[in-house]
């Protein structure tokens, strides 16, 4: 017991409950060119439709990687992903004047980056999908909703406006084009200025309204709108049309133009749909100021301009409504609503780069809003990474280092995807990854699989091509080969591709996981079944298999009738062991992460005999279990004074050794059918053959 000072009763509870915890198997690592997402960090996607959503649909640049990437996510739901980019690619990004290229590779670059003022906004990824972006301001209530009369448009020395003898807005029914024309008073030049104001106020998709009470109203987004020109008919009028996207539709029963009837034309943001109504001051603001003009919320919106994200063009991706431009604003929970750490924080499409729209109001000064019309900034100078084939072996290593540290992620599969070239030198990264991943965690196995040009369109040449490659890679049991590609359906573009298996193969580890131990071998008609397969570049015969086979490659194969299997579970260790198997190195993975993840609660004990105790009571129910499962045959854990000798004592260290008997994987059968004469007693003659 702890010493006490005074009498009295101490309570101790010691925690004699500790397990062997069980541990990650099924998470996969990859790396490589896509169109959208973050640079160099690893981001988790768990399913198909995740891995489109943050990294983009797949191209004819990217298609191997993506679709690698894809099949991984049939048989799994727990990827890592690290997109890789060489040097031309860009941020795109929205502009008010002259600014440079610029890369923000991830979410720790950007709080590294000064951007120049000149960039209020940038697309949250590199490359060319971002300039499909468009981000539309909405600043003040006569930006969300304004009457286009001459008290706002024109000269106030002018009586011009929509309605009246000296302006008029013609749409016919059934008609999608508006003659506006601003008649002249007193002089040619203030016609045009009129006209000029007018034509400036009404932008381009945002919806005006047409009509008034007595014939309706319709709301009508604008498509276009043409420069103001001096009328054919009247030397002293300039008229515009205004092109909508639609037809008014307004009663039948009456004039069929909006003429004098009206006595304003209302134009409306062409986002206020998407809002509860004008922004306004936010209840931060209003309580540390009495100046009721101080008016700082905002209205955001985030569009797929031209379709690149959606598909559809002009749909809505994000809407921000009711931010505040002040720096220091909060909302009613605490937390910030200036509209930089909002969308800094929370969009997954633009970083608010500069502090365009804020000032502080600490001090009462926040400005009142003096822009009157809507502000909306389309992204330009988005370019994306080289083809999968072109990108450097530099850029994909770097995106593969997020992955280096055992301590940092959890991972068990690593995905090579496409080699990175021709045959000869796509060994580069494999290696890479064998040596600087594999070898170096030791938690984890790489996948790898031939080069496209081994293995498609060269008849007669797969198995010599494949062999070749596989001589040029590490001996190694973290790693593993397969026989090639396989020709899949690619839903996006509507046509076929021919996609590396590695992604397959690290699946069926996951599948095998999943119904069984990470142990069982995923090779086989029960565990082996290859998805979404038209045909294979390679589909290796018995001699082929046998070749491939002593080399360490693991073949799959196309069975008419029972489908497409991995006909191999071994490794890439070329000295003959129980390591060049994958199940058992899977299984000595499993069981080195989770007894060392155990032992860490034995550090700064004593080293005696309580200790030694505690640790082969953890380890052997454990292994017991494993044992039950059919993962090992039989074990023992020697933890005494046997190996923790008066020199490991002294030397601070303490030491368990565990003897583990691997269950071994069935690879060849042999079935013998003796015939026998009637008399014979089978007895006499089982187990002489």
């Amino acid at each position: 017991m702890p010493f006490q000072i005074s009498p009295g009763v101490n309570v101790s509870e010691i925690d004699l409950t500790t397990i062997v915890p069980a541990v990650s198997t099924t998470t996969g690592a990859f790396a490589g060119v896509f169109r959208w997402g973050p640079v160099n960090q690893a981001h988790l996607v768990s399913s198909e439709d995740e891995l489109v959503h943050f990294y983009g649909k797949p191209t004819a640049n990217n298609f191997e990687t993506f679709f690698t990437a894809a099949n991984f996510l049939s048989y799994g739901n727990q990827l890592y992903i690290s997109r890789a980019a060489d040097t031309a690619t860009f941020n795109a990004f929205a502009n008010t004047g002259p600014n440079a290229n610029v890369l923000v590779k991830n979410s720790d670059d950007f709080l590294t980056k000064t951007f120049s003022a000149n960039t209020p906004f940038i697309a949250k990824y590199a490359g060319q999908l971002g300039n499909s972006l468009k981000v539309s301001i909405c600043l003040s209530a006569n930006v969300f909703q304004q009457n286009l009369t001459a008290a706002n448009i024109a000269n106030t020395a002018s009586s011009t406006y929509f309605g009246n003898t000296s302006a008029e807005f013609k749409l016919a029914i059934g008609s999608s084009v508006a003659n506006v024309i601003v008649a002249c008073d007193p002089s040619p030049n203030f016609a045009y200025d009129s006209a000029n104001a007018i034509f400036n106020a009404i932008f381009q998709e945002d919806f005006i309204t047409v009509g008034n009470s007595t014939i309706g109203t319709q709301y009508m987004q604008v498509a276009s709108v043409n420069v103001p020109y001096l009328s054919p008919t009247n030397a002293n009028a300039y008229q515009f049309e205004i092109t909508f996207d639609t037809v008014l539709k307004l009663k039948s029963n009456v004039d069929s133009t909006v003429n004098g009837a009206v006595t304003a034309v209302t134009r409306n943001w062409e986002y206020f749909n998407s809002v509860n109504g004008a922004p306004g001051i936010s209840n931060y603001v209003s309580q540390r100021t009495s100046n009721t003009a101080i008016k700082d919320q905002v209205h955001i919106v985030v569009v797929d301009e031209t379709g690149g994200f959606t598909g559809v063009p002009g749909q809505i991706l994000e809407v921000w409504p009711n931010l505040s431009r002040a720096t220091d604003a909060k909302g009613e929970q605490g937390g910030s609503i200036y509209y930089r750490d909002v969308l800094n924080n929370s969009s997954q499409y633009v970083w608010a780069a500069t502090d365009y729209l804020g000032s502080s109001v600490a001090t009462n000064a926040f400005p009142a809003p003096s822009i009157n019309t809507p502000v909306y900034f389309n992204f330009t100078n988005g370019f994306d990474s080289a083809a999968e084939s072109a990108v450097s072996i530099s850029a994909l290593a770097t995106a593969y280092d997020v992955y280096a540290s055992a301590e940092t992620i959890d991972i068990s599969l690593v995905l090579t995807g496409k080699a990175t070239a021709s045959s000869g030198s796509g060994e580069v990264l494999p290696n890479y990854l064998i040596d600087n991943i594999a070898e170096t965690r030791r938690d984890c196995v790489v996948f790898i699989s031939p080069p496209n040009s081994a293995v498609v369109s060269v008849p007669g040449f797969e198995q010599s091509n494949v062999v070749d490659f596989r001589n040029l890679l590490r001996s190694s049991s973290y790693s593993v080969i397969d026989s090639g590609y396989k020709y899949q359906y690619d839903k996006y573009n509507d046509l076929y591709r021919w996609v590396p298996l590695n992604g397959d193969i690290a699946g069926l580890c996951v599948r095998t996981d999943n119904t069984r131990d990470p142990w069982f071998s995923p090779a086989g008609f029960n565990r082996g079944q290859v998805k979404n397969v038209v045909k294979l570049a390679f589909n290796p015969n018995q001699a082929n298999r046998d070749q491939l086979y002593k080399n360490g490659i693991n073949p799959v194969v196309t069975f008419p009738g029972q489908g497409t299997v991995l006909y191999g579970d071994k490794t890439m260790l070329a000295t003959p062991s129980a390591f060049d198997r994958i199940n058992v190195r899977r299984l000595f993975i499993v069981l080195e992460k989770a007894i060392s993840t155990a032992a860490k609660f034995a550090l700064f004990e004593f080293n005696d005999d309580f200790t030694r105790a505690a640790f082969r009571n953890l380890v052997e129910p454990y292994l017991r279990d494993v044992q039950g499962r059919r993962g090992i045959y039989d074990f023992r854990v020697v933890c005494d004074a046997t190996n923790n000798t008066p020199e490991v004592i002294d030397a601070n260290q303490f030491r368990g050794d565990i003897y583990i008997k691997p269950a071994r994987s069935i690879n060849f059968i042999q079935l013998n059918f003796v015939a026998v004469r009637t008399g014979v007693e089978f007895d006499e003659i089982v187990g002489k053959f």
